[in-house]
C-alpha cells in the first residue's frame, strides 16, 4: 500500500510487524507510534494497528503499521494482511535463541504473501537485556547480509534505535517508490503521444515499404 494523495500527506504506506510471539512486536509499534512502553503488554490477538505521520525527504509520509500477532493459531488469519504493505520489519529477541532461528521461517511466509518488491529490515529487539543475550549482534549482522536485508538492534523499553529502524525502512521505501515513479515518467515522456513516426530508411528507392527479410 503506497498511495499518494493530495491532503494530508503524500504518502501512505503500509508497514508489517512480523516474528514469534514475545519477542516486543506490539511495544515497538507503541514505543514508535505513542512512545509508550508497557511492561505488562498482552500476546496480540490477530492484527492491530496505529499509525504515524513524518517527513522523508520533505514529503509528508504515513506510515500505516500492523502489528501481527505471532502465535501459530492466527497465522492463517495474518497471513492475508502481508498484501499491501511496502515494508516488513521481522522481529526477534536478543534473549531467546529460538526467535531468532524461526527468522528464517518469518522469511519464508512473507515472500509467499507479500510484493517480491516489499523492504524487509531485521531487527534484535530488547538490547537493554544484553547480560541475557542468546543471540549476538554479529550473528543478525551476518544473517541480514545472507538475506540481504537492513539490521538494527533495538529496545523498545529504552526507546533506543526504534525510531531510526522505522525511518530507514521508509526512507528505503520512498526512494524505491520515487525512483519507480521517476521511471515510468521517463517511460512516458519516450512513448509519442499522437501520430506514428516513419523512419526513412525502412522505405526502398522506388517508395514501397521494405519487408522484413529486405537487405
Amino acid at each position: 500500500m503506497a498511495y499518494k494523495v493530495d491532503h494530508e500527506y503524500d504518502y501512505l504506506f503500509k508497514i508489517v510487524l512480523i516474528g514469534d510471539s514475545g519477542v516486543g512486536k506490539s511495544n515497538i509499534l507503541s514505543r514508535f507510534t505513542r512512545n509508550e512502553f508497557c511492561l505488562e503488554s498482552k500476546s496480540t490477538i490477530g492484527v492491530e494497528f496505529a499509525t504515524r505521520t513524518l517527513q522523508v525527504e520533505g514529503k509528508t509520509v504515513k506510515a500505516q503499521i500492523w502489528d501481527t500477532a505471532g502465535q501459530e493459531r492466527y497465522r492463517a488469519i495474518t497471513s492475508a494482511y502481508y498484501r499491501g504493505a511496502v515494508g516488513a520489519l521481522l522481529v526477534y529477541d536478543i534473549t531467546k535463541r529460538q526467535s531468532f532461528e524461526n527468522v528464517q521461517r518469518w522469511l519464508r511466509e512473507l515472500r509467499d504473501h507479500a510484493d517480491s518488491n516489499i523492504v524487509i529490515m531485521l531487527v534484535g529487539n530488547k538490547s537493554d537485556l544484553n547480560h541475557l543475550r542468546a543471540v549476538q549482534e554479529t550473528d543478525g549482522q551476518g544473517l541480514a547480509e545472507k538475506e540481504n536485508l537492513s539490521f538494527l538492534e533495538t529496545s523498545a523499553l529504552e526507546a533506543l534505535n526504534v525510531e531510526k529502524a522505522f525511518q530507514m525502512i521508509l526512507l528505503d521505501i520512498y526512494q524505491i517508490i520515487s525512483r519507480k515513479a521517476l521511471a515510468a515518467q521517463e517511460a512516458a515522456a519516450a512513448v509519442p503521444t499522437q501520430g506514428t513516426t516513419i523512419n526513412v530508411g525502412d522505405y526502398n528507392n522506388n517508395g514501397k515499404q521494405k519487408g522484413c527479410c529486405s537487405h
